[in-house]
Formats: C-alpha cells, sequence, structure tokens
C-alpha cells in the first residue's frame, strides 16, 4: 500500500495539486484470502476449519506451533486419523467434531492430540459449525488451546473474580492517574464507600490524612516497580460519624499489559488489611514497657539521692521522657487552704524539674482551677484547651501555667492519709490530649514522689 501510494505522489509532479484522497483511490485493496491468513496466523489460539465433507481447510501458526504440522502439511488432509490422532481415536474425534454442523452454538470437548514428533498433547476445543451463502452447514471450525494454558488462563479468572467479589483483604486497582477503578467488597467497607462510589474519584475524597503517604508509594511503583516488603500505612477517613484514624498493612503490584512488546504500566493494584487493633495493641504494650522502665530507672536514681526533695523531683524527670513537655509541684500550705509552689520545670526550653525558691506565697489559682479540684477530690483531673484559646496561648496563661499548655493532667499527692499536694503534667499543642491511661500513669508516679516529699516535710520539721 505504501509502494503505490508512493509512486503515484511521484506521478503528480511538484506543480500539480494533489487530489484528496489520491493514494487511496490509487492503491490497490488488500485481497480478501491474503487479509483473512493475516487474520488467522496472528491469532493467540489454534484454529483449523474443515468444509462439510471433513477435508481441511484452514491451519493457522498457533496450530502448527502446537502440534508441529504446518499450514501445507495439514490442509487438504480429510480430518485427524493417522497424523494428528491415533487410528483408534479418530472416529471417535471426528464425529464429535462434525457433529457441530447439526448442533447450534459452540462444543466444547478435549481432545489427546499427536505431536509432530509423536508426542501427546491434551487440547480443550471449541468447535461451531459454519454456514453457507444459502444459509446451509457448509462447515465446521475448531478453536483449540492447550489444556493446562487453559486451566492457568481459568485460574487467574478465577482469582481475579475470588479477589475483586469479597476477600479477607483489600483489593483496589487504580489507574496511571491514581484514581481507584476496581474495588472490592472488603476495601469498600474499609473506606466507609460503596462498590462503585469511589470509583474514578481522586483519593483525597477518600482519605483525609495519610493521602499524600499513599499516593507516594502509588506513584513509586508505577516508575520503579513494587518494593519487596509490606508497608503500614497510617490514614484518617472521615465518615459520618466522625473522623476515624486506620493503619492499613499495604503491598503494591505494577500492573503491566501482556499484549504489548514493551511493558507499558496499566496502574497499580493495592492489597491491604486493616491492622489497627493489632498495631494500637502493640504500641501501648511498648508505651507500658518504657513507662515500668522509666519508673524503675527513677526509682533507683531516688535512692541515691540524700535530699529528699531531690529524690521527688527525679520522679517526675525520668516521667517527662514521652509523656509530658511540663511538671510542677504544688504544696498543701500549712493552714490546708492554698496551694504554693515547690518545684517546676522551664516554662520556656525543656529541662529538669527544680525546687523554686518563691518565698512560700501561694499561687494564684482561680476558683475551679484543675489543680484545687484534684486536691478536693482526692483523684486525677483532666483538662484541655479549647480551640480558639489553644491559639492564644491564654488558657495556660491564665492558669498560671506555661502559655504553650494545652493539656492539664493533675494527680493528688498523698502520702499517712494525707493531701500533701498536686501534681500536674502539661502538654503542648504538638501532642494529643491525656487519656485514661495516662492517668494511671500520673498516679504512680504521684504516689512515690509523695513518699519522698512526706520526707522532706518532715525533715523540715
Amino acid at each position: 500500500m505504501s509502494a503505490s501510494r508512493s509512486e503515484t505522489t511521484s506521478a503528480l509532479g511538484p506543480d500539480e495539486p494533489d487530489r484528496e484522497g489520491a493514494g487511496l483511490e490509487d492503491s490497490a485493496p488488500v485481497p480478501g484470502s491474503e487479509l483473512l491468513a493475516a487474520l488467522l496466523d496472528g491469532m493467540d489460539a489454534a484454529l483449523c476449519a474443515f468444509d462439510a465433507g471433513g477435508t481441511i481447510t484452514h491451519w493457522n501458526r498457533e496450530a502448527e506451533r502446537i502440534l508441529g504440522w504446518s499450514s501445507e502439511e495439514a490442509v487438504g488432509r480429510h480430518g485427524f486419523a493417522g497424523w494428528a490422532v491415533r487410528t483408534a481415536d479418530a472416529e471417535e474425534v471426528q464425529g464429535r467434531l462434525m457433529a457441530a454442523m447439526v448442533a447450534p452454538g459452540r462444543q466444547v470437548h478435549e481432545f489427546a492430540l499427536l505431536r509432530k514428533d509423536g508426542g501427546r498433547v491434551l487440547v480443550r476445543t471449541q468447535s461451531a459449525r459454519v454456514l453457507g451463502a444459502d444459509g446451509k452447514p457448509a462447515g465446521v471450525y475448531c478453536a483449540f488451546s492447550e489444556v493446562h494454558a487453559q486451566i492457568d488462563l481459568e485460574r487467574s479468572i478465577a482469582l481475579s473474580e475470588a479477589l475483586f467479589d469479597d476477600a479477607s483483604w483489600g483489593v483496589v486497582l487504580v489507574d496511571v492517574d491514581l484514581r481507584p477503578t476496581v474495588v472490592n467488597g472488603y476495601a469498600a467497607r474499609a473506606l466507609g464507600a460503596g462498590r462503585t462510589s469511589p470509583l474514578g474519584r481522586p483519593l483525597g475524597e477518600l482519605v483525609v490524612q495519610g493521602v499524600e503517604e499513599l499516593e507516594g508509594a502509588l506513584h513509586h511503583v508505577l516508575a520503579e516497580g513494587a518494593p519487596r516488603g509490606l508497608a503500614d500505612l497510617w490514614v484518617t477517613l472521615g465518615t459520618a460519624q466522625g473522623e476515624r484514624r486506620r493503619c492499613w498493612r499495604s503491598g503494591f503490584l505494577r500492573l503491566a499489559s501482556p499484549l504489548a512488546e514493551e511493558p507499558v504500566p496499566l496502574g497499580v493494584g493495592w492489597l491491604f488489611h486493616d491492622v489497627t487493633e493489632s498495631k494500637l495493641a502493640e504500641q501501648e504494650a511498648d508505651r507500658l514497657r518504657f513507662r515500668s522502665s522509666q519508673l524503675h530507672r527513677a526509682g533507683r536514681t531516688a535512692a541515691e539521692c540524700e535530699d529528699p526533695m531531690e529524690a521527688a523531683t527525679a520522679y517526675l524527670d525520668f516521667a517527662l521522657a514521652g509523656f509530658a513537655d511540663h511538671a510542677l509541684i504544688d504544696l498543701v500550705e500549712p493552714d490546708g487552704e492554698r496551694l504554693i509552689r515547690a518545684a517546676a520545670t522551664p516554662s520556656g526550653a525543656p529541662g529538669p524539674c527544680v525546687p523554686v525558691a518563691d518565698g512560700g506565697f501561694p499561687v494564684r489559682y482561680p476558683p475551679g482551677h484543675p489543680a484545687l479540684q484534684a486536691a478536693d477530690r482526692n483523684g486525677s483531673v483532666r483538662a484541655s484547651a479549647p480551640a480558639p484559646a489553644a491559639a492564644t496561648g491564654d488558657w495556660g496563661a491564665d492558669r498560671q501555667w506555661p502559655r504553650d499548655a494545652v493539656h492539664a493532667l493533675c494527680a493528688v499527692l498523698r502520702s499517712r492519709g494525707r493531701t500533701l499536694g498536686v501534681v500536674t503534667f502539661l502538654r503542648g499543642t504538638s501532642r494529643p490530649a491525656f487519656e485514661r491511661a495516662d492517668a494511671m500513669y500520673a498516679e504512680s508516679v504521684a504516689v512515690l514522689a509523695a513518699a519522698s516529699l512526706d520526707l522532706a516535710l518532715l525533715t523540715e520539721e
């Protein structure tokens, strides 16, 4: 076709205007037999055809690859007897194939055929009748492939359907634009959406926080391939009940087209499993081990302190690690009505908790202050600044605390049945609010510190 187009253009000459479609008009069409041969040879499945009398009329390259017989050797033979099928089986095989001429639809069979080298191969065939111009059966075509290849294909399809149906892992297929194209049942429930609503939407509409890490992992897979191991990704999802923070153990697969000569990325297969509960349990166990170790180290350090007040502040120094930003000790004055600041960490840069010299003046705590509530209740009190006050720093300053304090935990100091004072732990904006487990840890620290403070008060007396 290209040669005809080139010759026609040359005949026009440089000054003669070209005719619209001249190349197409002058080029000769591809003959129907050549086009049919090209189509048959380009098929992925082996194909042969029989006329009404059972003589082979067509034989493509895939059939030659599987059985070893060329088209010249196969076309014109009557059936498979004596060359592609054992003589004992030839009549049965031929009869089942030609039976498709009188049966509507496709007929599926499995046969053992012979290769040219004498080996046997089990094939699965699909045969159907071919109708002539008069509408009557004129022959049969038969497409076949090796059974193991067919079984592999069926297994792949079955695996895909099982994964995309309701597997125990979430499966999401994303395209090269990082938009979901397939979401299975597990993934839909994890995302808090249906099977179809996430399709084609940006991941940022589904994940409130953590989408940057997720998209970064997907980009890496598209560019460089899948990593060897699994990755734990923390994400925050927006739901009707509020935001939920989840941990998904994720694996990634780069998807490439098997039909292209060079691998062309089609997207990424993202498989994940929700491991939030186990990760939280691991974190809690690690936290408990660390806090127990800190209390053990604090006890050994306090035992070496000659000054009981120094021993009390040592407990707070060890407790601050990974727990809070500031710590304060307020002792009940002799009349038992007000609190006096006894020790504190620096209000600016982090530092150790040290005794303060304020002349014994009471701290100007307003009524209802969390420290006063803890002393009155003989228990722990947690408090956090509302969002507007947390931004200005007025909340901490109004309560005689450092301005960066937005979360507080006050635990009572008791020894020998008496309330000695209150220990206060403070957190800044970079830390979350205190929880019940934090209050229990603060109470454990307060018990140890109270014993040293009681000894310090007895020494002063």
